[in-house]
C-alpha cells in the first residue's frame, strides 16, 4: 500500500516543466552567484587584484557587494520568472500553506537584515579577503542563534516564496539552493576564512614574542 504523501510529493514533481529554459536559468544563476563570488574573493586574496583596480581595499570590496547584490537582485528575478512558467499544484493551494509562506518570508528577511546590520558592509561582503578582519567573531543575534544566519535566511526567502506561489518547481530550486550554499560555505568559504584568520592570529603572535 503506497503511503499518501509521498505519493501527494511524487504527484507535485511530476507537474514540473522540466524542459522550460527559465528553470534550468535560475539554477544556473543561483549555482553562479557563490562560485563567482568564492572565486573572486580568493584571488582577491592572492593577487589584490580589485585592491589595485580601484586603489584601496576598501573600495575594492564595495565594488564586490555591488556586484554580489545586483547579482543577487537578479538571481531573485530569475527565480520568480522561472515560478511564473511553472504550474502550480493544488496540493499547495490552501491559506495555511501561505500563511508559512509570508511567515518564512518574514523570518528570512530578519534573518538576512538583521545579519547584515550586525556585520556591516565589509563583514558581509566578503571582507576577509581584502585584509579587512574583524577583531573577534559576532554572537549577538542572530548569531548566537545559528551559525550562517544569512544564508539560512536567504534560503526561507525562497521556500517562503514557492510556497506563496504554491510553486513545485520553486521548491525544487529551493533545495538546490540550500545545497549550493551548504557545499558554498562547508567546502570553500568556512576553512578558507578560518585560515585566514589563523595567520592573522599567528602573525600577532610572533610579533608579540619579538617586543
Amino acid at each position: 500500500m503506497s503511503i499518501r504523501p509521498i505519493d501527494n510529493a511524487i504527484d507535485a514533481l511530476t507537474q514540473i516543466d522540466w524542459t522550460h529554459p527559465s528553470l534550468w536559468i535560475a539554477a544556473a544563476s543561483i549555482a553562479f552567484n557563490p562560485t563567482m563570488w568564492n572565486i573572486v574573493a580568493r584571488n582577491e586574496y592572492k593577487s589584490h587584484t580589485l585592491t589595485r583596480l580601484v586603489g584601496s581595499p576598501v573600495r575594492g570590496c564595495y565594488l564586490l557587494a555591488f556586484t554580489i547584490f545586483t547579482l543577487g537582485l537578479l538571481r531573485d528575478y530569475l527565480f520568480t520568472v522561472a515560478m511564473d512558467h511553472q504550474p502550480k499544484t493544488y496540493l499547495l493551494d490552501h491559506s495555511f500553506v501561505r500563511m508559512y509562506g509570508a511567515a518564512s518570508l518574514v523570518v528570512g528577511n530578519v534573518l538576512v537584515l538583521s545579519s547584515m546590520f550586525k556585520l556591516g558592509i565589509t563583514g558581509t561582503y566578503l571582507g576577509d579577503y581584502f585584509g579587512i578582519l574583524m577583531e573577534k567573531r559576532v554572537t549577538g543575534f542572530p548569531f548566537n542563534m545559528l551559525e550562517n544566519p544569512m544564508y539560512f535566511g536567504s534560503t526561507l526567502c525562497f521556500f517562503g516564496s514557492a510556497l506563496w506561489r504554491g510553486s513545485p518547481a520553486g521548491l525544487v530550486l529551493t533545495v538546490f539552493v540550500y545545497i549550493v550554499y551548504a557545499i558554498a560555505v562547508d567546502r570553500f568559504e568556512g576553512p578558507f576564512t578560518g585560515k585566514i584568520y589563523e595567520t592573522r592570529d599567528k602573525a600577532r603572535k610572533a610579533a608579540a614574542k619579538k617586543e
